[in-house]
């Protein structure tokens, strides 16, 4: 089907996994620009193979809804939280939020949000907007200072439309833009100069990110963890060190919680009451095994402050890929790992094993990567004397994926597959890096004599080799070289 093509009909680069979807159109309160944005839609779902619904049902993939901007929906009205119960439903199908704001509010808005966020401490007044918590200001300031004002406003229209994938449509009496805004933060763009063109982007965008499914149903293997075995090594030490060293380094955003920003007394099924801010792993040998942070969509995680408990171990993946494979340990929780945690354990399979120099100790092969940090952050410049960059697919810059599916796994796998440092061992560069368009950066470190895991991804970081920082590209982006030496981040304009 054309939803599958390589290329789409306005030149960009599609994911070749692309399939038919079937499409609700439930309308909200509509705006005559929103009403003529749905038939647009309605009209591009159908062209591109898709089963177009004027009612959801078992079959249904994704309802598309809408809202009114600046006033918060009652949560018994969110389709987000209550589809699957409206309308009897086997399951709960995706819901994305269609809202309309004038270009004139858009940019008052963010006018506004440029200003305020300069304010520290944040001032509760500022952020006083309907429909949102009483600490909802905290929430607020910290998003709009690590994603700038569109970030903040992206949760203020989260909070009010009770929906976390909004597409909030810029325009008057015709569309000029689109956002695309979802859980960890997202704001790509669709630009409506061509219309036909602006349809089909909107299109291709959902339909790739219902095309992906998560990966995190994780399976325990036999064979706990011996409290002895797991005492006696250090690796658990090491990751509550590395977290300790990287929180000091700020890489780490706050955790976004439900409650903090909305007061709704339910949170259905269809919406983690937080999302995490980014997971790390690395390898030990005595274990034979992954050590990797466990998932904050269950409980309450600050990446920056762990203990053991809030490690997992990994020994593999599934044989269907839907989840990794987990060893318990005696004597501690035992939470499932993070969502991430088939795609730093996958990302492995293609790459070379070594052998370490007798000093470490460490006997039979490792793999080549030792340590593995995931964050929400951007990569500004790096040293590309020290540090490699490897770029994902094409598809992933026009048409981004969701954090823990299928599909970013893939992405990520094939992207670190591709780097010379990690394909040949001898090559001096021990940091690696990706950047996952509108989600963050996936850094990898090769074993180096001396250091402690992590300890080259900070001790870059401080000397500049990595410069971190809290914009994240939405969309087509490149390194070019400066006159100093280092590769800068351009990102090119193109409807993300």
């Amino acid at each position: 089907m054309s939803t599958a093509c390589e290329e789409s009909t306005t030149g960009k680069p599609t994911h070749p996994w692309l399939h038919e979807m079937h499409v609700a159109f439930v309308p909200g309160p509509l705006t005559p620009l929103l009403e003529e944005v749905m038939e647009g839609l309605k009209r591009h779902f159908h062209r591109l193979g898709h089963e177009v619904q004027t009612m959801p049902d078992d079959d249904t993939d994704v309802i598309l809804t809408s809202a009114p901007f600046g006033e918060p929906l009652h949560w018994r009205e969110s389709l987000t939280l209550f589809a699957r119960r409206h309308f009897d439903l086997s399951h709960a199908p995706t819901v994305y939020t269609l809202v309309q704001v004038s270009p004139t509010r858009l940019q008052e808005l963010l006018d506004h949000f440029q200003t305020v966020l300069a304010k520290k401490p944040p001032d509760p007044a500022d952020y006083d907007f309907a429909g949102l918590a009483p600490h909802a200001y905290r929430v607020l300031f910290e998003q709009g200072r690590r994603g700038g004002p569109i970030l903040a406003l992206e949760r203020v229209v989260q909070a009010q439309t009770k929906s976390i994938r909004v597409l909030l449509v810029v325009g008057d009496d015709r569309p000029l833009v689109a956002y695309h805004f979802d859980l960890v933060g997202a704001h790509p763009r669709s630009e409506a100069g061509d219309l036909e063109a602006f349809y089909e982007d909107i299109v291709l965008r959902t339909v790739t990110t219902l095309c992906t499914s998560e990966v995190n149903q994780h399976q325990v293997v036999e064979g706990i963890i011996p409290r002895t075995l797991w005492q006696g090594i250090g690796t658990p030490a090491a990751m509550c060190e590395a977290a300790r060293q990287l929180g000091h380094r700020n890489f780490f955003t706050e955790m976004v919680r439900i409650a903090d920003l909305v007061e709704v007394p339910v949170v259905s099924d269809a919406v983690a009451e937080q999302y995490s801010e980014g997971c790390f792993a690395t390898w030990d040998p005595s274990l034979g095994a992954l050590i990797t942070t466990v998932t904050g969509s269950a409980r309450p995680v600050h990446k920056g402050s762990i203990t053991e408990d809030d490690l997992a171990v990994i020994v593999g993946v599934r044989p269907d890929g839907q989840g990794a494979l987990v060893r318990q340990v005696e004597g501690k929780r035992n939470d499932p790992p993070s969502t991430e945690a088939v795609e730093m354990m996958d990302m492995d399979s293609p790459l070379p094993t070594i052998s370490l120099d007798p000093a470490w100790g460490i006997c039979g092969p490792v793999p080549v990567v030792r340590s593995k940090l995931h964050g929400h952050r951007g990569m500004a410049a790096y040293d590309p004397r020290r540090v490699e960059y490897v770029s994902m697919d094409p598809a992933y810059y026009h048409y981004p994926v969701s954090c823990g599916t299928d599909a970013q796994a893939r992405g990520i796998k094939d992207a670190f597959a591709r780097s010379e440092a990690l394909r040949n061992p001898g090559d001096p560069r021990p940091v690696v890096f990706t950047v996952l368009p509108g989600h963050g950066v996936a850094i990898v470190e090769k074993w180096l004599p001396g250091r402690a895991p992590f300890q080259v991804m900070w001790e870059y970081m401080d000397a500049g080799y990595l410069e971190v920082e809290n914009l994240i590209p939405q969309g087509p982006m490149e390194y070019v070289p400066d006159p100093g030496g280092k590769m800068l981040l351009r990102q090119r304009r193109e409807g993300g």
